[in-house]
């Protein structure tokens, strides 16, 4: 149990790294779409490949920052059940979502996007619009995603199953309100 702890403490960092990948797209596209803006209605010039990479950097926010999202217990659940739970039957149902719901819709969505990246990666496709992108890049950011989110689901899976073992704690996240 213990190199299964230190195996999801790594991934939990390779989930930050690709956090803060995330957070420098947030910045890069927020300074593109002002240079856009100022360059299109001060200067009258503009360029399709500057609004696809806002395109890019918005993917790259969404998908890279996914896995630190639900590292930090950030991402989004149903709290039906869940906010009249006490901690173990949040591990329980933590553990049974994992398992039956993100990683494998995770490794499906990786397995299916992997084909249409390596597509584009081999063709050098580009984007139909006069001065556009290549694709690939943008579409290597599904199955890097997808792929990234199973890795920490799979780390998260690991602590609630050493936290039901009475191995670990894990923060679930929720305040039970007060009765």
């Amino acid at each position: 149990m213990r190199t299964a702890l230190r195996t999801a403490a790594m991934i939990d960092r390779i989930s930050r790294f690709f956090g803060l990948l995330a957070s420098a797209a947030v910045l890069g596209a927020c300074l593109i779409s002002a240079a856009v803006a100022m360059a299109r209605y001060g200067l009258g010039i503009g360029s399709n490949a500057w609004l696809e990479i806002q395109w890019y950097l918005f993917g790259a926010m969404i998908l890279l920052g996914g896995a630190v999202t639900l590292a930090r217990n950030e991402h989004v659940r149903v709290d039906l059940l869940y906010m009249l739970a006490g901690a173990r039957l949040r591990l329980w149902l933590d553990t049974f979502g994992l398992v039956a719901f993100l990683l494998p819709g995770m490794v499906l969505m990786t397995i299916l996007s992997w084909p249409q990246f390596w597509e584009s990666f081999r063709l050098g496709e580009m984007s139909d619009s006069a001065g556009g992108l290549i694709r690939w890049p943008a579409k290597l950011l599904l199955p890097l995603g997808f792929a990234l989110v199973t890795l920490q689901g799979l780390a998260e899976l690991v602590r609630r199953i050493a936290a039901l073992a009475g191995r670990a704690e894990v923060d679930t996240g929720y305040v039970r309100p007060e009765q």
